[in-house]
């Protein structure tokens, strides 16, 4: 199921960031860095009671600056808004109403999606509490009064959002038509991809606008089987937001990947792989989605017989929290390979679905550890009772052991190994849950 997704927006300095901090801490859900990948965390995975939602961060929104910097942070505010299922409107108590403050909620109010007003620096409720009543004047709901510092009113903050929290349940369980996001960089390609497999397959381009993300979805047919391309075209068709911002496509490839089985990542064969595109891909690894990554442009790069070799080197050891996503080298221009993609689509998504039983992923662990003696520390040896699936769309798998601190990552990477050897699973992550007998979870 779609993680809905909450966007904080409001001016400059009234602590956005000191809101999404805490609550991505205090809901403990953030996601760990993945190894290999750094970047400026502008979302984070979180869970308030039992409801899970993506949270953005965006940077201030200065209405009428003319200066270079605030009008990019306007502009990235804008999409991160396009973007969301429920707004974070958030204004500072100390500062009170500020005329920039009612402009940005006229932006709200056009973009006709639920707004939570959430007023700041309320440390002291005695103290500032009625000073809260004068952003009834924005005409945009009831305030909440919270302190992000003090971690004060943040439960009621939450309780209000997740009260606007769509329901994807009954389309995503009616609809089981594979969904594919397309993502990358700006200017690799994307939307050149998806109008030449729309165009190669014959079929008129559906967009269903008017989704909560204002995403186009583009229903493309090849040999009879239906597939559904995610893209942000929605936001595309504003001309004056400078593609160049990675955070824009870092906000983009979030809402994208949600929505999907598996994504596909366009490079740029010419540029090569970038650590923006670690980024990205970061993503959706994070989310467990199946992954492919097809190199565009491939017919623009001069070859000799060691090039395409070199080439998937560069990207394994830029991607290396990844070594299971299928490579494909195409060429959107010429229609390379194209046929080829819709190939590896299929694969992931089988190896995505993908079950062992449970006898047989037994005997596999147990010949690993004979071939390789698990880990000990202090004269005290790591055993392996038993591991069992226990989901798909990404495989899981819990193990049993004597003690979880023995496990250490670099086994658990040799087992992992040791289960692609035997079944394959390209394009998908594994995911592994340790347990000990006693009920400890790793």
């Amino acid at each position: 199921m779609s993680k809905p997704i909450v966007a904080i927006v409001g001016r400059p300095n009234v602590g956005k960031s000191t809101l999404f901090n805490a609550l991505a801490r205090e809901n403990i859900s953030i996601v760990k860095d993945t190894p290999g990948v750094t970047r400026d965390r502008i979302y984070a995975d979180c869970t308030w009671l039992d409801r899970n939602y993506t949270l953005i961060d965006t940077g201030g929104i200065e209405p009428e600056s003319r200066d270079v910097i605030l009008s990019q942070m306007r502009e990235q505010a804008e999409i991160a808004i396009a973007t969301a299922d429920v707004i974070i409107f958030m204004v500072d108590v100390r500062q009170g109403l500020q005329d920039a403050d009612s402009k940005v909620a006229d932006l709200l109010r056009k973009a006709k999606k639920p707004v939570v007003l959430c007023v700041n620096k309320v440390d002291d409720f005695r103290k500032l509490g009625n000073d809260v009543y004068e952003f009834y004047n924005l005409g945009i709901g009831d305030p909440i009064p919270v302190s992000s510092t003090s971690l004060l009113g943040l439960g009621e903050l939450l309780d209000e959002v997740i009260r606007h929290f769509p329901d994807y349940t009954s389309e995503e369980e009616t609809d089981d038509r594979p969904r594919i996001a397309i993502i990358g960089k700006p200017n690799v390609g994307k939307s050149s991809l998806i109008n030449k497999l729309a165009g190669e397959n014959r079929m008129i381009v559906s967009e269903i606008a008017g989704t909560t993300r204002d995403a186009v979805d583009t229903t493309v047919i090849h040999d009879g089987n239906e597939y559904v391309l995610i893209d942000t075209a929605g936001l595309r068709r504003k001309s004056k937001i400078k593609e160049e911002l990675e955070r824009y496509s870092i906000i983009r490839a979030v809402a994208a990947v949600e929505r999907a089985d598996v994504a596909v990542l366009v490079i740029d064969a010419k540029e090569g792989v970038t650590e923006q595109d670690a980024k990205i891909a970061g993503i959706a690894h994070e989310r467990g989605k199946g992954v492919i990554i097809a190199v565009n442009k491939w017919d623009a790069v001069e070859k000799n017989d060691k090039t395409i070799y070199e080439f998937t080197d560069r990207i394994r050891d830029t991607l290396s929290f990844m070594p299971y996503a299928e490579i494909v080298f195409i060429s959107v221009l010429t229609g390379q390979r194209l046929g080829k993609l819709f190939d590896v689509i299929d694969l992931v998504r089988q190896n995505q679905n993908l079950r062992i039983a449970t006898g047989v992923l037994n005997e596999i662990i147990t010949e690993a550890a004979a071939m390789k003696q698990p880990p000990s520390d202090k004269g005290k040896r790591l055993k392996i009772y038993y591991a069992t699936q226990v989901a798909v769309k990404p495989p899981s798998f819990v193990i049993f052991v004597n003690e979880k601190e023995l496990f250490h990552f670099s086994y658990q990477r040799y087992l992992e190994n040791q289960i692609r050897g035997a079944f394959g699973f390209k394009g998908t992550p594994l995911r592994f849950m340790i347990r000990e007998r006693n009920g400890k979870e790793g």
